[in-house]
């Protein structure tokens, strides 16, 4: 559970960095929606699933909710689901 985890955090990091990096600067600056429509629809299933999974993971290894706020926030933060992965997931596995 923690490596499909580990990776859906690595895919919503980038997805995340697409849309915002060049999805929305193609709809807003060279008025070329359609890129955006479907980074949007892959970044929106990508975190839907790392939210479902954070709480599946924090359930199975007994994390608290502290531990599960962190991992929503970084979420919410560019780069922040790679540094999640980084400090916290990838010693877990080791």
């Amino acid at each position: 559970m923690l490596k499909i985890f580990s990776l859906t955090a690595i895919l919503e990091g980038i997805s995340y960095l697409l849309l915002f990096g060049i999805g929305m600067p193609l709809k807003y600056m060279a008025q070329i929606p359609e890129p955006n429509i479907y980074i949007g629809y892959a970044h929106g299933f990508l975190f839907m699933a790392y939210v479902v999974l954070a709480i599946l993971v924090c359930i199975e290894k007994k994390w608290d909710l502290k531990m599960f706020a962190i991992l929503f926030i970084a979420s919410l933060v560019p780069f922040g689901t790679f540094y999640v992965d980084k400090k916290y997931l990838k010693p877990q596995m080791a």
